[in-house]
């Protein structure tokens, strides 16, 4: 188990990633100010520049946690991860211990997303998703649409940063009206 958990990671990793400046089309963008934060991956030493891995593309982000009654959606989210990757969609997912359903120890929280669920979009280091103290991405979030209520909340962001959608967390990943949200974005 332990090598598999390894090779999760190191899959993860070699994830290439794209200059905020340059699109996988050669386009020049820049990313959306509020997305403009670098976060550590979860259980690495490795930092995820949120900029460069959003910029001009189709993203979905997720507040997550790995003893709710939601874990069992990251199947469905890897899922969607796999359909619609080529096609530029970046998710995000955002381990948070606000609802206390997070485990304090990192390892233990990888191995949930990466072993237990074969989660390959990345994932970031557990960040405060609501209240005062939340990362600014959440408060953005919050101030655009709403702040997370539970776990496993679904924002679309599209092309260009604007968040267009809020899904809570009894929509499924694989919910005919989140599709439809993230094809609008494609």
């Amino acid at each position: 188990m332990r090598l598999l958990f390894l090779l999760c990671i190191v899959l993860n990793l070699a994830a290439p990633t794209v200059s905020a400046q340059e699109t996988t089309a050669g386009e020049s963008t820049a990313c959306a100010p509020w997305l403009d934060h670098s976060i550590g991956q979860l259980h690495t030493d490795l930092v995820i520049d949120l900029c460069a891995e959003t910029a001009g593309k189709p993203v979905l982000l997720v507040n997550t946690a790995s003893y709710c009654g939601f874990t069992y959606q990251f199947t469905a989210l890897e899922a969607l991860y796999q359909r619609y990757k080529d096609q530029g969609l970046v998710i995000i997912g955002f381990p948070s211990d606000d609802f206390f359903q997070e485990d304090d120890d990192a390892a233990k929280t990888a191995e949930v997303c990466y072993v237990n669920y074969g989660v390959t979009f990345l994932m970031t280091d557990t960040i405060k998703v609501r209240g005062s103290d939340a990362h600014p991405l959440f408060r953005h979030l919050a101030r655009e649409k709403a702040q997370p209520n539970w776990n496993f909340n679904k924002y679309v962001v599209d092309r260009n940063g604007k968040v267009t959608e809020l899904f809570r967390s009894i929509t499924e990943p694989d919910d005919a009206r989140l599709l439809a949200a993230i094809e609008l974005i494609l």
